[in-house]
C-alpha cells in the first residue's frame, strides 16, 4: 500500500469521525489509568460499568488504597481477572503516592513501571491524555493493519512500528481510536461489514464480504 492510499484512507476516517475518542469513562488522568488497566480481556462497556460504582465512592490513589484490596475486589468484581487487576491497582497507587506525588507520569518508562501497565496500556495512556502521537495496538488494531493492507506485521510490536512509521503525520494523533473504532464496529472479526465501510474501495482484503 502507497502513501497516497494510506492518505485516502485516513482522510475518509477523519471525515467520518472528526473527534474520535476512547470509549472508557474518565474525568482524570488516573481514572483514565485505572480504567485502561481494568480493560484487559475486557469490554469498554463492562468496564464502565464498574468504574460508575468505583468513581464515585474512590478516584484517587489515596481513596483507592485506602479502600484496600478487597473493597476494591467487591466494586469490580464483574469484570474478567478482577483478583488480579485489585492487586495490581493497589500496588500502583502505593507506587504513584509515594513515587509520583499522586500523579500519573507522562514518561513510557514510568508507566511501564507500574503493575498492570503494560506497553499498550501506556499507549493508550501517554496518546489520550498527554496527546502524545503513540500507537497502542490492541487486537482491534492488529486486525485491522493487516486486513487492510495498511501495515501488516506479523507481531501487535512489528505493526505498531510500522503505523509509526507508515501513517502521515496529520493523522498520528488520532489514528488510534480510528482504527480500534472502525475495527470495533466495522471491520469485525468474523464478518467484517465491508458493505457499510468507508474505506472499502481502498483496502486490500481480498476477502470482502458483501
Amino acid at each position: 500500500m502507497n502513501r497516497e492510499k494510506r492518505t485516502r484512507i485516513f482522510e475518509r476516517l477523519r471525515a467520518e469521525n472528526p473527534n474520535p475518542t476512547t470509549e472508557l469513562h474518565f474525568e482524570t488522568a488516573f481514572e483514565l489509568l485505572v480504567a485502561v488497566v481494568l480493560s484487559a480481556q475486557a469490554t469498554d462497556k463492562g468496564v464502565n460499568k464498574a468504574t460508575a460504582k468505583l468513581f464515585p465512592v474512590a478516584n484517587t490513589p489515596e481513596q483507592i488504597l485506602a479502600m484496600g484490596e478487597e473493597r476494591l475486589k467487591e466494586k469490580i468484581r464483574t469484570i474478567g481477572l478482577f483478583n488480579s487487576k485489585a492487586a495490581n491497582i493497589i500496588k500502583t497507587c502505593a507506587i504513584l503516592i509515594e513515587q509520583h506525588d499522586s500523579q500519573v507520569p507522562s514518561e513510557r518508562k514510568e508507566l511501564e513501571a507500574l503493575p498492570g501497565v503494560g506497553r499498550k496500556t501506556a499507549n493508550v495512556i501517554l496518546n489520550t491524555w498527554f496527546k502524545q502521537p503513540t500507537m497502542a495496538v490492541d487486537t482491534h488494531i492488529f486486525r485491522v493493519s493487516n486486513r487492510t493492507g495498511i501495515a501488516p506485521g506479523k507481531n501487535v510490536l512489528e505493526v505498531e512500528k510500522r503505523l509509526l512509521r507508515l501513517i502521515p503525520e496529520e493523522f498520528m494523533m488520532d489514528a488510534h481510536h480510528w482504527l480500534i473504532l472502525h475495527g470495533r464496529y466495522t471491520c469485525i472479526a468474523r464478518k467484517p461489514r465491508c458493505g457499510s465501510c468507508v474505506i472499502e474501495d481502498l483496502c486490500e482484503f481480498k476477502k470482502k464480504q458483501s
